[in-house]
């Protein structure tokens, strides 16, 4: 099995999707609830002093602005209008030339991102990818809540959702050819585990990381 996996957030895009996403689904479906935007800022202050993770930023920020309990219906509804919207501003297309080229050469693409499912599925939808690897959220009934299911897939929990992926398949890690795209330092346990690493629009520190160990450095953005 071929396998190229992406990153999402300024790995395909020009820019973080979380803040653009709330805005977002504030404007199209919840319009009132941009008046709560200052509020964002005490969870981000919180999270700068430490007192929140990236899993409860994610969760408190997300209820501000999104509400405790939303219908799916309206959910799937803004996730498309947002992959299209934020899709067509924000995606590379020298990533999108690359993601092209492996599909060309066999390799079946995946997305593994921090960002939650219910709209990341829809941008990849966009990009033709139909197996991603996402935040999950919990759902109350047919409503999406605030509330992160399991881990936030992020870092090391990132890597392991891989993993996850890789034996609910059952593939073997040994069995398969990966290559593995990402902007971040934080996504080193996958570029380490890669057959072909490749730092995409690094941060400083993953760009240091690439050069000293001789991966691949590329600058779509």
């Amino acid at each position: 099995m071929k396998l190229s996996i992406w990153d999402m957030d300024k790995t395909l895009t020009r820019k973080a999707s979380w803040l653009p996403w709330l805005l977002h689904f504030a404007r199209t479906e919840a319009p009132t609830r941009l008046l709560l935007l200052p509020l964002t800022l005490l969870p981000l202050l919180a999270y700068a002093v430490r007192m929140l993770d990236r899993a409860g930023l994610k969760q408190a920020t997300q209820r501000i602005m999104m509400g405790r309990a939303v219908p799916a219906s309206s959910v799937h509804r803004s996730a498309q209008a947002f992959a299209a919207r934020f899709g067509a501003a924000n995606e590379l297309p020298g990533a999108l030339s690359r993601l092209a080229a492996d599909r060309a050469e066999g390799f079946l693409p995946v997305l593994a991102t921090a960002s939650p499912r219910f709209y990341v599925e829809a941008l990849a939808e966009r990009w033709g990818i139909r197996d991603v690897i996402a935040t999950e959220n919990r759902h109350d009934g047919y409503a999406l809540t605030p509330q992160i299911e399991g881990e936030n897939c992020y870092g090391l929990a990132k890597f392991e959702a891989v993993e996850a992926w890789l034996a609910a398949r059952g593939l073997r890690r040994e069995d398969c050819e990966i290559r593995f795209a990402s902007d971040h330092v934080s996504d080193l346990p996958l570029l380490l585990w890669a057959d072909a690493p490749l730092a995409a629009n690094p941060s400083l520190a993953l760009r240091r990381e690439a050069h000293a160990r001789g991966w691949p450095v590329v600058d779509w953005a």
